[in-house]
């Protein structure tokens, strides 16, 4: 590794750990204010609408900040994204401090905190290509997997163990002091920019244009495109399931907080085995192969068993089994993205790519908990002969229906990722499209006429 591309790695990881610092402090935040809503009102649909809204602005402000990344400075960019984030924080704590806080400022604060984090991702994720060695790719992807994970270890726990001493404002105020540690990290380390000719011809552009390019960029490359159409179909059936994991734990245990905040919290020691694993290993040479059985076990094995279980203890297997390979299947997509196109290119392309893969999630995650209110939880605590049927498998009662959502979906999500490895443009992928640093131009040659000239 050049020495360079060594000092790449020294401030990627300082900006890294401020991130799992400020995301210590959102997650505790989002475990208190959890308890809060549901306490409040009982229904699965007021949780799932709180990642809605956070959700959906982000995906779509996604195009504008992608095309934003590519013209702008983009550790001024990260630095509004942290900012914002703060800024509904503040608003919460102050609502909250003057009795004042309704579950409806909950959507509005998570609405304006994702509409300017669209340019954390694709800021963070184009600054990689240029930090590190394409060999590193898989590596770091996998550390920043590991960003989310550590935070749903430790912040239920902290959450927990605090809530009853410092309350629902001393835990907000953890999280202020964790956002301006992230932002004094971003200060402190320089961010390497585009070549400047890069630069000047995005600005050159129209933005309009620009704003659509990742679009076109993908849709003439039917490998990506396939990829990101299998993300769309997956991340959809996940949020239809994950989207009232909380509200299904809270309704089995009669509002057992320990628990909730343990299988959490097993959530992210699932997540930190498998990103240490990665880290250490930096994934399988074919990264198709480790993306696939990754999402595989996840979606199949994960839900099912979250889905059947009663007790800790299978809820505590389901989710090592749901995150344990998650980051070595978002590692490899990462660095299957970052080797194939130009990182010039990627903030508008990896933009696009955001849209298409998480806009299914994001819809779902409204409909999953009108799903799990007038549905599924109407239906499992029935005396039909299908509830009477279904029962032996998920059991009866308050959050049966929404385990029946786990097993059903997880089923679903497993057909799926085993159909997408049946099609070749996604199969073989790593062979089908070139890597951007041996493509004949920036622009890069769509796969299918990559196919052709292989041939």
């Amino acid at each position: 590794m050049s020495r360079g591309k060594s000092k790449g790695l020294m401030k990627f990881t300082v900006i890294w750990f401020g991130q799992v610092v400020s995301l210590l402090g959102t997650g505790m935040t989002g475990f208190a204010l959890t308890i809060w809503a549901w306490q409040l009102t009982g229904q699965a649909t007021a949780l799932a609408l709180v990642g809605f809204f956070r959700f959906f602005p982000q995906v779509i402000m996604t195009p504008i900040a992608g095309a934003l990344v590519d013209r702008c400075n983009r550790k001024l960019l990260m630095i509004l994204s942290d900012l914002a984030a703060g800024v509904a924080t503040i608003a919460i704590f102050i609502l909250y401090r003057t009795e004042s806080l309704e579950i409806w400022h909950l959507y509005v604060t998570a609405a304006f905190a994702g509409t300017f984090g669209a340019f954390q991702f694709p800021a963070y994720s184009a600054s990689i290509s240029l930090m590190l060695p394409k060999s590193q790719y898989t590596r770091a992807s996998a550390m920043l997997g590991l960003v989310q994970s550590i935070s749903t270890v430790f912040a239920p726990i902290a959450a927990g163990a605090l809530l009853a001493f410092i309350g629902i404002g001393g835990i907000l105020t953890i999280d202020i002091a964790t956002f301006l540690f992230a932002i004094g990290t971003l200060l402190v380390v320089s961010i390497p920019q585009p070549e400047a000719t890069h630069v000047e011809q995005a600005r050159r552009g129209k933005f309009l244009s620009d704003v659509f390019f990742g679009f076109d960029y993908i849709f003439a490359r039917p490998s990506l495109f396939g990829l990101l159409l299998f993300f769309l179909l997956v991340n959809m059936l996940l949020s239809f399931s994950g989207g009232v994991l909380s509200p299904m734990i809270l309704a089995r245990t009669g509002d057992n907080e320990l628990i909730l905040g343990t299988v959490q919290m097993l959530f992210g020691i699932g997540g930190v085995a498998g990103g240490a694993l990665v880290s250490i290993w930096g994934g399988p040479k074919r990264r198709i192969l480790g993306l696939i059985g990754g999402v595989l076990v996840s979606t199949f094995i994960g839900n099912v068993l979250l889905g059947i279980g009663q007790s800790l203890v299978v809820w505590s297997v389901g989710a090592i089994a749901a995150v344990l390979f998650i980051p070595l299947a978002s590692g490899a997509s990462q660095s299957i993205w970052q080797s194939k196109v130009s990182p010039h290119l990627q903030g508008r392309v990896f933009s696009a790519r955001i849209v298409i893969g998480q806009i299914g999630g994001a819809i779902a995650l409204p409909l999953a908990g009108l799903l799990a209110d007038h549905v599924f939880e109407p239906l499992m605590i029935g005396t039909s002969p299908l509830a009477a049927a279904l029962s032996h498998v998920v059991g009866s009662g308050r959050g049966a229906g929404m385990g029946l959502m786990f097993v059903l979906f997880g089923i679903l999500g497993g057909l799926a990722t085993i159909a997408a490895y049946r099609f070749r443009p996604i199969r073989e992928i790593e062979a089908i499209l070139p890597d951007h640093d041996e493509a004949p131009s920036e622009e890069a040659t769509p796969d299918a006429d990559a196919a052709a000239k292989a041939a």
